[in-house]
């Protein structure tokens, strides 16, 4: 049974975690109010830069601590010598991360992104700056939730975003066509809640530095680290690569048909958090371990309701672009949105293919899948961006996306999948081959008549699907 105060404490969790996401989308209008579409293709390279960073700094410790807590909590002594160990050894690992890169960073930037108007000094080396509080703040924040403290982790999340999101409006509007508001109104956003993390970790725990706790920890740390790192190489270097091929205004229009979608991303994470607890607890329950009706409703629902919004995001988002940017250059965003929102519906299968993954805590493939899905997304922009431009880039998206529902699939040996089929899958792929065909020819003469018929088509769709639901909860057809 699932207590009231357990779902009260996965609300505040969900709801906090995903500010971070939510301030991309809130922001947008500050950004192409005084960004180029250049201007934001650099700031979305430097933020993918510096996430980076964070991830590198951090190694993991922002899972590994949750196991760690939970393993040492009848050992003050223990917990605390580990517990400080690990943010002396984040501090050692962000100086040497900063020191190398500040040495390097702008030869690589040449090399690498030469002719691309980005630049190591000064934005990436504040960039690096920002990473390394944001590791320490995430590592922080990942304690608190282990120690059940849903108030402070939702309040500290409070005042992080909205520093990032007042600090990054006020440089905008000081330093109109500059980077110099969002870029170091990020640095100063993570540097002040970095500190009050630091401060709060050596006041409590002390400040030690014990390498043999901590060696305890890098065989799980290094296997996560690898899996974070596969996951920053599938949904953010494509921002980087594109640079080897499109000009920055690409990129820029590119991470802003992004932005504009993660309304959707937001729900089906929301929702998915919601109904997640339930359906461990259920299927932990089970002796033998599969899918069960109850489970598979949730994604039902899911399902449909993402592709209701994927539907609706595609009518809806050109119109309030159209209506409310005003930059051409911004607009072009019109024509990849699309494209990119049929990625979510794939998404959903993702989503209910990983679950065994996690409750049976079975990793040993994850690498591989992972690896075989990085090289595709790579291999498949380097092959089509020089024909199909931004396209290409879409299109190696959505090839990774469902290579990654087919691996997850077969290599889980352990589950027995009972689903039903069309619901699952079958509903969301006709979907995607209607828009995939009719996106391309029909809808480039009749946009708007097109998109009216995709949502119609998708409520016709869900309607079959689900008919002996809804006759269910149907007063009138449930007398006859």
């Amino acid at each position: 049974m699932i207590s009231k105060g357990f779902i009260k404490s996965s609300l505040i969790y969900t709801l906090a975690g995903t500010l971070p996401l939510a301030s991309g989308f809130i922001l947008l209008p500050f950004y192409i109010l005084h960004l180029s579409t250049d201007l934001y293709g650099a700031l979305s390279v430097y933020l993918v830069f510096s996430l980076l960073v964070q991830i590198l700094v951090t190694f993991s410790f922002d899972t590994s601590v949750y196991i760690h807590f939970h393993e040492l909590k009848g050992d003050p002594q223990k917990l605390s010598r580990f517990i400080s160990s690990a943010f002396v050894f984040m501090l050692l690992a962000g100086l040497g991360v900063g020191l190398v890169l500040t040495a390097s960073g702008d030869f690589v930037f040449r090399m690498v992104l030469s002719n691309k108007n980005v630049s190591f000094y000064p934005y990436g080396l504040v960039s690096v700056g920002a990473g390394i509080f944001q590791a320490i703040f995430k590592v922080h924040s990942s304690l608190l939730q282990s120690r059940e403290k849903p108030e402070l982790f939702f309040w500290s999340n409070v005042v992080s975003f909205s520093l990032i999101a007042s600090l990054t409006i006020a440089g905008l509007i000081l330093y109109p066509g500059t980077l110099i508001g969002p870029v170091t109104g990020r640095f100063v956003a993570s540097l002040i809640p970095g500190l009050w993390a630091l401060f709060r970790i050596f006041r409590e725990f002390g400040f030690h530095y014990d390498f043999a706790w901590l060696r305890s920890s890098f065989s799980f740390n290094a296997y996560t680290f690898l899996y974070q790192l596969q996951q920053w190489v599938i949904n953010q270097f494509d921002r980087i690569l594109m640079l080897f091929f499109l000009l920055l205004g690409d990129v820029g229009v590119y991470d802003f048909a992004i932005k504009c979608l993660i309304p959707i991303e937001l729900l089906m994470n929301s929702l998915h958090n919601s109904f997640y607890p339930k359906v461990v607890s259920t299927l932990i329950a089970q002796s033998e371990k599969g899918s069960v009706p109850e489970v598979n409703r949730y994604y039902h629902g899911l399902t449909a309701v993402v592709m209701l919004m994927v539907c609706g995001s595609i009518l809806a988002l050109p119109w309030g672009i159209e209506m409310f940017v005003r930059k051409p250059s911004y607009q072009q965003a019109i024509d990849y949105i699309p494209y990119l929102a049929l990625i979510y519906l794939f998404r959903t299968m993702r989503l209910f293919f990983s679950v065994p993954y996690g409750i049976l805590k079975y990793s040993k493939p994850l690498p591989v899948i992972y690896l075989v899905i990085s090289s595709v997304k790579i291999l498949g922009m380097v092959l089509l961006i020089r024909y199909l431009q931004v396209y290409g880039v879409i299109v190696a998206s959505l090839l990774s996306v469902m290579v990654e529902v087919v691996l997850l699939r077969m290599n889980m040996k352990r589950f027995v999948f009972r689903f039903n089929f069309f619901k699952i899958v079958m509903a969301p792929v006709i979907m995607f081959v209607t828009i995939a065909l009719l996106e391309p020819t029909v809808a480039k003469f009749y946009p708007t008549g097109m998109h009216v018929l995709y949502v119609l088509s998708c409520g016709g769709l869900l309607w079959w699907a689900y008919r002996k639901e809804l006759k269910l909860i149907n007063p009138l057809q449930a007398k006859r």
